[in-house]
C-alpha cells in the first residue's frame, strides 16, 4: 500500500466505504460502474488510464470477510468480482528449467501467481488456486479466456478433464487426477461448480456493507 494512502487513512479514519462503483471483469480489467451502470446491471466502463490502473494495483487488498477493495486514499472502495479476486495471463517460458520450459502466470496486478491446483468449472472456465504475491492465504485466479488454447498446447487439459469425468466418485480418486505440463511437472486437477468457489476460497463476488461498517 502506498505511504500517502496510509497517511490519508490515519488522517481521515471515518470516511464511509464505497460499494458498487468498481468492478473486476473476467479479463482482468477494472471497470467504473456509475449509477446508471449499477441500475442497469451493466459491466461499466473499462479504466484505461495507466497511472490509475497502477494505483489500484498497488492498493488492492481484502478484509477479514473476504471482501476485496481498492484503498483510494482514506476511502475503501469495494470491488465487485465477475469471477475471482485475480485474473491471470499464461505464457510459456521456453528457457526455464534448463530448456524444459515452465508455465508463467501473471495476475492483473502485474505480479507472479504460483498455482497449487487447476480447476475447471461447468462452463469451461479454467481457474487456479494458489499463492498471489504478497498474500498469505490461498487465492483464486481465473485464467483469461484468450489463454485457454495455449493451456491446451502446454498441458494435458483435455485428457485431465476426461479422467476427472470418468474417475470413481470418491475423494481419493478425484484427488489423484493431475494436470501435466509439457515439461513433466504436474498440478492437482479438479472439476468444480463456479458457485461454490467463493465459499471454498473465502471471498465475496458482490461485497455488501456489514454491520461492522
Amino acid at each position: 500500500m502506498d505511504e500517502i494512502v496510509r497517511q490519508a487513512m490515519a488522517k481521515w479514519p471515518n470516511v464511509p466505504h464505497c460499494y458498487g462503483w468498481l468492478a473486476l471483469d473476467r479479463r482482468g480489467q477494472w471497470r467504473m460502474r456509475d449509477e446508471q451502470a449499477q441500475a442497469e446491471g451493466s459491466a461499466g466502463d473499462p479504466i484505461r488510464h495507466a497511472a490509475l490502473i497502477a494505483f489500484i494495483a498497488r492498493n488492492y487488498a481484502s478484509d477479514d470477510e473476504g471482501r476485496w477493495y481498492f484503498q483510494n486514499g482514506p476511502q475503501r472502495v469495494y470491488v465487485s468480482l465477475a469471477y475471482a479476486p485475480f485474473v491471470v495471463r499464461l505464457t510459456w517460458d521456453a528457457s526455464a528449467n534448463d530448456g524444459r520450459g515452465a508455465p508463467v502466470l501473471i495476475d492483473q496486478l502485474g505480479k507472479a501467481f504460483v498455482p497449487q491446483i487447476c480447476l475447471l468449472d461447468e462452463d469451461g472456465n479454467v481457474a487456479f488456486a494458489g499463492n498471489a504475491q504478497g498474500e498469505e492465504n490461498t487465492s483464486l485466479a481465473l485464467l483469461h479466456d484468450h489463454d485457454i488454447d495455449l493451456l491446451t498446447q502446454v498441458s494435458n487439459l483435455p485428457q485431465a478433464y476426461e479422467i476427472a469425468q470418468t474417475s470413481d466418485d470418491t475423494a481419493e480418486a478425484k484427488g489423484a487426477v493431475r494436470l501435466h505440463w509439457r515439461n513433466g511437472d504436474a498440478l492437482p486437477f479438479m472439476t468444480v461448480h463456479a458457485g461454490t468457489l467463493p465459499q471454498t476460497y473465502g471471498f465475496e463476488r458482490d461485497p455488501r456493507a456489514s454491520r461492522a461498517d
